[in-house]
Order: C-alpha cells, then sequence, then structure tokens
C-alpha cells in the first residue's frame, strides 16, 4: 500500500508539472491517473488535515472564497482547489501537490468546494471536519436528475462522517431535511422574514412538497426560489431556527451589501463585498462555516468585507468601459443575476453565452423555465444584445420568444472577435455564460487584458 501510496503521488506531481509547463490547468488529470494507481490516495492524504467541504447547488465557489479569507486573515495554513475542479480527482490532485512524496500533508487545514454527485466518495475518504451545504436546485438534470435524487446522494454522503459539524440552509426544505435522522451536530443558516421584501408566491419551486408526509407545503414569506418560511399544514414540519441569521440588510448597491446578521444570539453589522441576495446566503453559509471550524465571529465578519470574488463569479475586468462576469446555469441562479441587472441603472451592453457541454450539462431545456421575459422590461437600457457560445441560436430563439427583436439580437460565437467589440464599447458588459463559455471567453479576456488564471 505505501509504495502504491509513493508511486501515485510522484505521478500525479509528474504530471501537474508537465501540464503546467504547457500552460493547462493540469487540475483534474493528474488525480484521476493517481487514483487509478491507489483508489484510497484521498484517504491516507486527508488523514491529518481538518478539511471543510462545501457543496450544494449554487454559491459554493463564492462561499468557498469567503471561508479561505477568515483562513488567511488567522494565519491558517490551508490549501483550497480554487480551480474549481470539485470532483473527486481535482480534489485528489490538490491534495497531492500539497503533500510530502510520503503522503505527509503540509498544511493543517482545507477548504473543499465538492460537486454534489461526488460527495458520496469523498466525504468517505476525506472524512470532514464541517460540512457545508448551500442550496438544492434543479440544476443539470442529464447528471443528476431529480433533486430527491440528489439530496439523497448528499444524505448519503453525510452518514459517512458522523462526527462533521453539518452547516445547513434553514430556508431550503431540501437542505435543512438532510439533519432528519443524523446523529451530527448542525447549525442552520438563513434569512428570517422582513429580511428583505418577500415575494408573495416563488417564480420557480423546486422544493415545495414536505419530505417528511408528501403535502404540499405553504409558506409564510419567500425570498427567492423555494427559499423562505416554508411549513407543513399537514404534519407540522417547518422551517427550524437559524443560528446563523440574515434579520436586516440596511444597504443594497451595485458594489455589495450592508446586513444584520444574528450570530447565535450577537448580532454584528456585517459588509459582504459582492452585490445579489444570493451572495447575502453565501455570507450566511461561510460564518456558520468559519465559526464551526473554531474560529472567531470577528475573522468571519472581516473575511466577508475583503474576500475576492471566485473566477466567473460577479468577476469584474478592466476592459473597454468594464465588464462583468456572472457565471449561470440553472433557472434560479440566472433569474436572480436578471434581478441583479435590473437594479443597474445606467446604460449597458449584455452577453449571454450558452454551451451544453460536460460542465454545463448537456440538457439545456432550462432556458425555457427561466424568466428571461424579465429583461425586457430592461431593454431600454440594453444597448447591444449579443449571443454567444455552441448553442447561441437556440438562445437567440429563447430571447426572440422573450420580446425581444430578433434583428436587434448580435450573435458572436469567436472569443476573440467578442472581446475586441468588448473593448471599444463605450458602457459597461454584463457576461453571463454558462461553465465552459465562462473558461472560454475568461481566457481571452486574460490574454488581451491580464489577470490570473482560473486555477489561481
Amino acid at each position: 500500500m505505501k509504495l502504491k501510496v509513493v508511486f501515485a503521488i510522484i505521478v500525479c506531481k509528474a504530471l501537474r508539472l508537465v501540464s503546467r509547463l504547457m500552460h493547462r490547468g493540469g487540475t483534474a488529470m493528474p488525480g484521476r491517473y493517481a487514483l487509478k494507481i491507489c483508489p484510497q490516495l484521498l484517504s491516507v492524504l486527508a488523514k491529518n488535515v481538518q478539511t471543510v467541504v462545501i457543496t450544494g447547488t449554487n454559491g459554493k465557489t463564492t462561499c468557498s472564497r469567503m471561508v479561505e479569507e477568515a483562513f488567511e486573515r488567522e494565519g491558517k495554513k490551508y490549501f483550497s482547489n480554487r480551480s474549481g475542479a470539485n470532483l473527486i480527482d481535482g480534489i485528489t490532485t490538490e491534495f497531492v501537490i500539497n503533500s510530502s512524496l510520503s503522503g505527509k500533508n503540509r498544511c493543517d487545514y482545507a477548504v473543499i468546494e465538492c460537486d454534489e454527485a461526488a460527495s458520496v466518495r469523498v466525504f468517505a475518504q476525506m472524512q470532514p471536519k464541517v460540512i457545508v451545504v448551500t442550496n438544492l436546485f434543479r440544476d443539470q438534470l442529464d447528471r443528476f436528475g431529480d433533486l430527491a435524487h440528489t439530496r439523497d446522494s448528499i444524505k448519503k454522503a453525510i452518514g459517512s462522517v458522523p462526527t462533521a459539524t453539518l452547516c445547513l440552509n434553514a430556508d431550503c426544505s431540501l437542505t435543512s431535511s438532510l439533519a432528519d435522522d443524523m446523529p451530527n451536530r448542525v447549525l442552520y443558516f438563513g434569512m428570517n422574514r422582513g429580511a428583505a421584501p418577500n415575494k408573495e408566491k416563488a417564480e420557480i419551486s423546486d422544493g415545495d412538497i414536505c419530505i417528511r408526509c408528501g403535502h404540499e407545503y405553504e409558506f409564510e414569506y419567500i425570498n427567492f426560489g423555494h427559499l423562505g418560511g416554508f411549513f407543513c399544514p399537514n404534519c407540522g414540519h417547518r422551517r427550524p431556527e437559524a443560528d446563523f441569521a440574515v434579520v436586516d440588510i440596511a444597504h443594497q448597491s451595485t458594489e455589495g451589501s450592508s446586513i444584520v446578521m444574528d450570530m447565535q444570539g450577537e448580532r454584528r453589522m456585517v459588509t459582504v463585498n459582492l452585490p445579489a441576495m444570493y451572495n447575502i446566503y453565501n455570507a450566511a453559509a461561510a460564518c456558520a462555516a468559519v465559526c464551526a471550524m473554531g474560529m472567531d465571529k470577528d475573522a468571519a465578519v472581516q473575511a466577508l468585507s475583503g474576500f475576492k470574488c471566485g473566477f466567473g463569479r460577479m468577476e469584474q475586468f478592466d476592459i473597454g468601459a468594464g465588464a462583468r462576469m456572472m457565471l449561470v446555469k440553472n433557472p434560479t441562479g440566472c433569474n436572480l443575476v436578471m434581478e441583479f441587472l435590473s437594479n443597474i441603472k445606467e446604460r449597458f451592453s449584455l452577453v449571454i453565452s450558452l454551451n451544453d457541454r460536460t460542465g454545463d450539462g448537456k440538457d439545456i431545456s432550462w432556458i425555457w423555465d427561466t424568466d428571461f421575459e424579465q429583461l425586457t422590461a430592461l431593454s431600454g437600457r440594453i444597448k447591444s444584445l449579443v449571443v454567444s457560445g455552441d448553442r447561441a441560436e437556440e438562445m437567440r430563439l429563447r430571447l426572440k420568444y422573450a420580446g425581444f427583436d430578433e434583428n436587434a439580437i448580435v450573435t458572436e460565437r469567436d472569443c476573440e472577435k467578442l472581446v475586441e467589440w468588448m473593448k471599444g464599447e463605450d458602457c459597461p458588459v454584463f457576461i453571463m455564460p454558462t461553465y465552459s463559455a465562462m473558461l472560454d471567453i475568461r481566457q481571452v479576456i486574460v490574454k488581451h487584458c491580464g489577470g490570473s488564471e482560473f486555477w489561481e
């Protein structure tokens, strides 16, 4: 076994080095080969590392960055898979790169983003100290199937780590139910009633059936999607009280938010240096995780005002009049990005780039469940509307049915030409790409304007 471990580590490190010399990521492939040599390699390398792992549909990368910032400020020796390679191959690669040839890790801590479907294998081997589940929404139906299947996968994964502290979204009926019949310590995070303007009903509801009795939930309030004050009139199951609760949103702008958070009975004014409602949820999740890892509330609060956003997640670029990239991948997340755009008062140009590669999900039917009609109310402020990506024609058709003049929609699949056009724009450009489209466009922007690689 020991020889296998050493050989797997050598192979992984060598492949990573070659990949980087060739200016490729080398994020997942080295770990894939290492696991072929030693399938239990991750369990060996993670043995003495205190790990917080973040999974869920939306917000994994941003929440991870927030937690990382707290580790950085506290002087913790840690590493993370910030490249976004969140399957077991990519996670194993990061553990190898931070280990000696004998398998001893150089860091005491790790902040790991994990794909929901990979959680069963990863949790069992990694044995994390803290598990954060941000939320569960319909996403990549070709990979995950229905949400019940995704929830059950994560539940099974948690079952292999009974000593881990769970940080769960109280407002998500599917996520909060992961604590049912589990021995784990649980901390809930969420947004209390009245903290934000509540919706009368959900635009899209992915969790409206009681997990315990199958009756339809009712809601005291809804923040977005199915997140809010759910309760079952049949069996009495309801939203749990949040240990880390946003009780007021004092101010929101295109740069960030100021919120009041009740942190286990202690109220703090918190600045979140990214805009949009969903990032407020990410902030609450990060606070719960940081405290669950044994750090104090000050470290959590300070991290939220100083962290750097993950690549493609509200990331800004100094190109033309400025550009901001906002990853979209499912109806709820995309609706929230467009809600953010509705608060932009000046004119702007908009790029929507749709791919259907492995990282995006082959099923693009989600664009028909997304409320692109809300963009038509902004048409007077949208200077140029551009569609891009492998499935640009489908995106163009969707926007036509949303109410846009088809002749006013520009199609540009060439990323080089797209970036050249951005350079000449005299107003801000907002980019809404799916995952692989984000990598394609971002690579060209970085080549032209500078910036870090996606794995840095």
